[in-house]
């Protein structure tokens, strides 16, 4: 073979060689591009409902249904816009709710989220996290009804406690029910209550 046909045969293979770089390149931003169409087509895990209910030593009762909200209540002790109900506890407390900048948009005859637990017309409820603060002490709930049974005598049948665990030093009970009573620490429970009040 001649100089001049091994050198046209080493272009022609370099040619080849770039060509198959090129369409694995192609094949790659291809691929990259459906993994993002499927991702986008993945749908959102379900939003997990909340309420917090704080028997306050005023002799009120604070609803929320915003995380958020709750929290800025338990450090200033007041929240900047609420709906009051006077006299519409369940021993004849003022109830005041406490409102996103979006709830306090709604006309006062729409309940927001808070006043459909209040009132327990809530509905059906999937995943759940509320709290309740009572003579001082935090009761974590992990679903919807065990939280309506305790409102009816302030009481829990089956607890796991931990004294000393609350933001400043209180105790913390967490509510189980016949399905949870036999598994030990509610793990997921202390961690979520943890989580909010970014304990460690």
């Amino acid at each position: 073979m001649n100089i001049k046909a091994r050198s046209s045969a080493r272009l022609l293979a370099a040619a080849l060689a770039l060509g198959a770089l090129g369409l694995a390149g192609c094949a790659t931003q291809h691929t990259t591009a459906v993994s993002a169409d499927t991702k986008a087509v993945q749908p959102a895990p379900a939003e997990r409902a909340h309420y917090f209910l704080v028997f306050h030593e005023n002799g009120r009762l604070y609803a929320f249904s915003d995380p958020a909200l709750y929290l800025l209540f338990l450090e200033h002790d007041e929240v900047p816009l609420t709906r009051t109900r006077i006299g519409g506890g369940p021993e004849g407390q003022t109830v005041i709710f406490g409102l996103t900048k979006k709830e306090a948009e709604i006309p006062l005859n729409v309940p927001i989220a808070a006043e459909k637990f209040f009132d327990d017309k809530a509905g059906e409820v999937g995943a759940f996290y509320g709290e309740v603060i009572h003579n001082g002490r935090y009761y974590v709930f992990g679903e919807w009804q065990d939280l309506k049974d305790f409102l009816q005598h302030k009481e829990v049948a089956w607890t796991y406690t931990e004294i000393g665990a609350g933001p400043k030093g209180e105790t913390v009970i967490y509510a189980l029910n016949k399905k949870t009573k036999d598994a030990g620490r509610p793990v997921v429970l202390v961690e979520s209550f943890k989580k909010l009040h970014q304990k460690k």
